[in-house]
């Protein structure tokens, strides 16, 4: 029988520094694939959505600006490592999601004396990379034209078919 798994303690590094206690909410990036209905109703794989990551932290912290508006696509660096329960097992999945882009959007939130206060980034990927137990399952990178799947390189072709 199994039972669901459950987040029980993560920990955040933005450019390798770590935000632990400090990060308070990740909104894991949500794959999407962009599809073309064709003729027939079959549906066409035109690629990889674009990729977003969201990160929160209480209280405002000046690292958390260095990868705003920086000249380099891949600026900001942010891993999320998380420890899941197994319930049924006893055992802990160590979750990690790395990605590089930029960070697009900061809202440091409203500020009032003696309430808490958290500050939201919004982090634009052009790198994803998901793995459990240290296996990777997803890695995608926009800039490389690479898109692995539980180790299959599913753009392998495409790369030498233009010569890359």
């Amino acid at each position: 029988m199994g039972l669901p798994r459950k987040l029980q303690n993560m920990n955040v590094y933005l450019d390798g520094v770590s935000y632990f206690g400090e990060a308070l909410e990740v909104t894991l990036p949500k794959l999407t694939r962009k599809t073309e209905e064709a003729r027939r109703g079959v549906m066409i794989d035109m690629g990889q959505e674009a990729i977003s990551l969201e990160h929160s932290y209480g209280g405002l912290m000046k690292g958390l600006f260095d990868g705003y508006g920086a000249a380099a696509i891949d600026a900001a660096l942010v891993r999320f490592a998380g420890a899941y329960d197994e319930p049924a097992t006893g055992t802990v999945e160590a979750v990690e999601i790395t990605v590089r882009g930029r960070h697009s959007e900061i809202d440091p939130g409203s500020a009032k004396p003696g309430e808490k206060s958290e500050v939201k980034v919004k982090t634009d990927c052009v790198y994803y990379k998901l793995a459990i137990n240290s296996e990777v399952i997803v890695e995608i990178d926009f800039l490389n034209n690479i898109e692995r799947i539980n180790g299959e390189d599913r753009l392998a072709a495409h790369r030498a078919a233009i010569g890359l």
